[in-house]
């Protein structure tokens, strides 16, 4: 039986029957055997006794996610809002690694990129409150992106400063030859990561060293407060905007004042 252009693109997009759930259940074990594959090859004593067999499977896998990238792109109502959304350009970042393969050497071990593609477990499985949850998260994130850029300014000035001061306190002959080696070494140490190839020796130079590293402890709890006061601040909109007559907890509508539960899941109201 030959399957109608809507039935297929159904199929396709949709996770809400047999045929569509066992067609994204497929596509799974396609990605994961295909990052499988990449990881085996990167081994050396694997990929030199079965690089012909790891090589045969990524061509495969290669041409059965390029045979569904472009039935995707086929069966959509506007190709090009497929093409250039997350999934289009992730499908499409799948599919590029083996073909650069024939101009840059192993690149194709560049496929673990696939593993992305996983996140269309989240459509197979109806985690749809995940999907509630990432849109809060991302809403909470663009409300406090201006407050976070103008901390990324301030930080990137603080490390532009001593990194400057490091550079004029110890010196080329203590492994400061720049301003550049000096704004490295602060951000190393202002993240408290510590690599140790570049440290002070000088007394003036150890102390700037242990007031970077003091403030690095305070600048690290800066992001977090900022995401979660507008997170709460999010919270309280979403709140509002929900109004009283839905369950805050799941959405239930309608309920009514003179409800002491949610009838859907048992959440205690107002």
């Amino acid at each position: 039986m030959i399957l109608s252009k809507k039935r297929l693109a159904h199929i396709v997009f949709e996770s809400d029957d047999w045929a569509s759930k066992t067609f994204d259940i497929i596509l799974l074990f396609m990605i994961f055997g295909s990052i499988f594959v990449a990881i085996l090859d990167s081994v050396a004593s694997l990929r030199a006794q079965y690089g012909e067999t790891f090589l045969i499977l990524e061509w495969l896998f290669t041409i059965l996610f390029t045979i569904e990238y472009l039935l995707r792109v086929w069966l959509s109502r506007k190709p090009s809002g497929y093409i250039f959304s997350f999934f289009g350009m992730v499908d499409l970042l799948a599919i590029l690694p083996t073909y650069l393969s024939f101009f840059i050497v192993d690149s194709q071990l560049l496929t673990v990129v696939r593993a992305l593609r996983l996140l269309r477990v989240i459509r197979i499985l109806k985690l749809g409150r995940y999907v509630a949850e990432a849109e809060y998260l991302t809403k909470s994130l663009r409300g406090s992106s201006h407050k976070i850029l103008l901390f990324i300014g301030f930080v990137v000035a603080i490390v532009l400063i001593m990194g400057t001061f490091m550079f004029l306190i110890e010196g080329p002959e203590h492994g400061f030859t720049s301003i550049p080696v000096g704004m490295y070494w602060a951000i190393v140490t202002l993240t408290t990561v510590g690599f140790g190839d570049i440290y002070p020796v000088t007394p003036l130079g150890q102390f700037v060293s242990s007031l970077i590293m003091l403030l690095g402890y305070a600048i690290i709890a800066v992001p977090t407060g900022i995401v979660s006061s507008e997170m709460a601040s999010q919270k309280r909109k979403d709140e509002k905007s929900l109004g009283e007559n839905s369950c805050p907890k799941c959405r239930f509508s309608p309920v009514h004042l003179t409800d002491n539960y949610c009838k859907n899941c048992g959440e205690k109201l107002f």
